[in-house]
């Protein structure tokens, strides 16, 4: 069978578009949560991981929320002046930095408890396919994706 570039460039062909759609559509539900929080989506993300570690480098952090050094940077900035983290040179080297969570960014996890609950029953999959879904997106941003 010979390739059909016709078929191939349809909207609904492309399995990037229902991935951006439904990210756009989940972290839209986040929104009206984090507002009283004064925290973006993204800032949240790295409060999850915060505290869950309490103390991490930047270079994990980034590793962790695959995102890059250049995005993580200014959440960052935003959050060491909301006084949530304080940031550090390691003293083994000094080029690693390390994010540190404060006492008011512990605090903030309290006031955020219920956004994974309140969000999660805004999504209309059966636990079993929740499940699924979560696997197949890590399996997808585990493995190699070839250009």
């Amino acid at each position: 069978m010979e390739y059909d570039f016709r078929e191939a460039m349809k909207l609904e062909n492309q399995l990037c578009f229902p991935l951006y759609a439904a990210a756009r559509k989940i972290t839209g539900l986040y929104a009206p949560h984090l507002k009283p929080l004064e925290l973006t989506y993204t800032q949240y993300i790295v409060m999850l991981v915060l505290w869950e570690e309490r103390e991490i480098t930047v270079g994990e952090l980034c590793r962790r929320l695959h995102l890059d050094s250049g995005t993580i940077s200014p959440l960052l900035k935003k959050l060491e002046a909301a006084g949530y983290v304080v940031k550090a040179r390691a003293k083994e080297d000094e080029r690693v930095v390390e994010i540190r969570l404060t006492e008011t960014g512990a605090a903030l996890q309290e006031a955020a408890k219920d956004i994974p609950r309140k969000v999660g029953s805004c999504v209309r999959l059966t636990p079993e396919k929740a499940g699924a879904l979560y696997a197949l997106l890590y399996e997808i941003l585990g493995g190699e994706i070839e250009a």
